[in-house]
């Protein structure tokens, strides 16, 4: 997803934020979006939005590299994270789960996964987690400053996108702490602005992936420290698009990471081995 080149954020490097985004007269480019290249056998890419996949790496392992890479822009490029800092993830989706073992991969102490599917939580655990909260069963909040001495995490990253777990985010980062939110909320939400303010917690919010994060993450995948395949649950036929969007978007089956092949593919979907 190439920003459009010339303003100033795509000079620094931040083309995920292009001040030019959606106008596609000014430049911008978003694959899927803005432009005609989405599901189809071929698609136009500008050469430096590509990264090469390993030989040694599945098509379907490498639909997770640009997740993977959004969640190393967020802890890394904006987020500074340094090994050995705290990290709770809200939502175990294949944001979260990815989030969760990036973080880990990253040198992350605890990381921390929280959500109410427990099979979910549970491939959060296989990924690496040190510890999964079911918030229907747990005062998320209680449980957190317990793992981290009292003082809430170092990073808190909201991938939910409800009132209720941004507000859980405010209040499980430590004072100087840091909150990216990953998710879109449906509605504006209501949030417990003075304890921001009063315990200097930093908010930023994310969206994309970034040409050298992407890159990193493919690395980090590539040498086994990410094990996409544990998110990659259902594949697709391209001809049965309507049915994978329907799996992706109202999570059929628990459905995490669905993937659509233009190659040889089951109607029926099927687990990733």
């Amino acid at each position: 997803m190439p920003g459009c080149g010339q303003c100033k954020r795509c000079r620094q490097g931040m083309y995920t934020s292009c001040l030019n985004y959606g106008k596609p007269d000014k430049g911008h480019r978003a694959n899927g979006f803005y432009d005609r290249w989405r599901f189809c056998e071929y698609a136009v890419n500008h050469i430096n939005t590509l990264a090469r996949v390993p030989d040694a790496m599945s098509d379907a392992e490498a639909t997770l590299v640009v997740t993977a890479g959004t969640s190393m822009y967020g802890l890394t490029e904006l987020g500074g994270l340094v090994a050995g800092e705290s990290v709770v993830v809200i939502g175990p989706d294949r944001s979260g789960c990815s989030l969760s073992r990036v973080a880990k991969a990253l040198g992350a102490s605890p990381v921390i996964l929280t959500g109410t599917r427990n099979s979910r939580l549970a491939i959060g655990k296989a990924l690496g987690a040190d510890r999964v909260i079911n918030i229907a069963e747990e005062n998320v909040v209680d449980v957190v400053k317990q793992l981290t001495g009292g003082i809430g995490a170092d990073y808190v990253v909201e991938c939910a996108g409800t009132e209720a777990t941004v507000n859980q985010a405010i209040h499980m980062a430590n004072r100087g702490g840091k909150i990216c939110l990953a998710a879109f909320p449906h509605d504006p939400v209501t949030t417990d602005l003075a304890h921001l303010v009063k315990n200097n917690i930093y908010v930023y919010g994310i969206r994309g992936e970034g040409r050298s994060a992407t890159r990193r993450a493919m690395a980090l995948m590539a040498e086994k420290r990410f094990d996409a395949t544990k998110i990659h649950t259902h594949t697709f036929a391209l001809a049965d698009l309507p049915t994978a969007l329907r799996y992706a978007r109202e999570r059929v089956e628990d459905a995490i990471k669905v993937v659509v092949t233009t190659r040889q593919a089951s109607a029926a979907s099927a687990a990733a081995e």
